[in-house]
């Protein structure tokens, strides 16, 4: 083996996701925009799922000790500037993760809550959502719900704007440090809301004229990879919801149903 010592200013982002067959989401997601946006992804993945643009057709759960090993594999050896989280389907690989995540002291900590698949398919099961909420939620830097997912955790609808604020507070009270709550489900303009516990930020984008899939997967992605580079939350954030406005608006048509995200979407300019 070749005795070299790591270069510790090449920045690495690792993903704790499924994979999705499709290539619109998970972990294939994250890694080609980690890629794209000039950073070196690293991944653990905690579900195998059968899926393509129309929809889940099969998910087997990874048993946890195979997500500790991966996990523990990354982090002993490569280490990470920061990491985020996607579907991660129980309750036991949610407490697996956390323990991990925590024992390595990992720097910013993404957190996607991932519940649903674009096609309605459920990706987390019910028990799970106390430990989400109770055992993961207070290590994230960044956690990014959209308001279906903010709605399940609070358990409240959120169909506005305003709704949207105070399900931002109470997410915060929670633990992360930021809270995004996404609305692209609300009619209109295209808003995300992101609060630190002081002060709002409105994050605004194009609304796309075709129903995307994978978005959600992206823009976490993007910001772990800005946090990793070395930006605060909030310039990350906005590069990450520039960079995720673009995937979406040139969204490929690779198959019959949802359009995925265009990972190479401004590749010239995207770092």
């Amino acid at each position: 083996m070749e005795n070299q010592k790591p270069d510790p200013w090449y920045p690495k982002v690792m993903t704790i996701a499924g994979s999705d067959s499709g290539g619109g989401a998970g972990i294939q997601a994250d890694l080609k925009t980690f890629t794209v946006l000039g950073t070196f992804g690293t991944s653990a993945i905690t579900a195998i799922t059968a899926q393509n643009t129309l929809g889940v057709e099969a998910v087997q759960l990874l048993p946890p000790d195979i997500v500790r090993a991966q996990i523990r594999a990354v982090l002993s050896d490569i280490g990470t500037h920061a990491a985020k989280t996607g579907m991660l389907g129980d309750e036991a690989i949610i407490i697996a993760v956390a323990d991990l995540i925590a024992e390595f002291q990992v720097p910013n900590l993404v957190v996607d809550p991932v519940m649903i698949a674009k096609s309605g398919h459920h990706l987390l099961l019910p028990g799970a959502r106390n430990a989400l909420v109770n055992r993961l939620l207070p290590l994230a830097k960044v956690a990014t719900p959209n308001l279906h997912e903010a709605g399940v955790i609070l358990n409240r609808e959120i169909k506005s704007l305003p709704e949207m604020r105070l399900a931002a507070k109470l997410l915060h009270q929670l633990g992360p440090a930021w809270v995004v709550v996404k609305g692209g489900h609300l009619s209109g303009e295209a808003v995300d809301l992101a609060f630190n516990g002081e002060d709002f930020y409105e994050l605004k984008g194009n609304r796309s004229p075709h129903t995307p899939h994978g978005t959600g997967c992206t823009f976490s992605a993007a910001i772990a990879a800005y946090l990793a580079k070395g930006l605060e939350v909030l310039p990350a954030l906005e590069k990450a919801k520039a960079f995720i406005d673009r995937a979406i608006s040139e969204a490929p048509v690779v198959g019959k149903g949802y359009r995925p995200t265009n990972h190479l979407a401004g590749l010239s300019n995207s770092r």
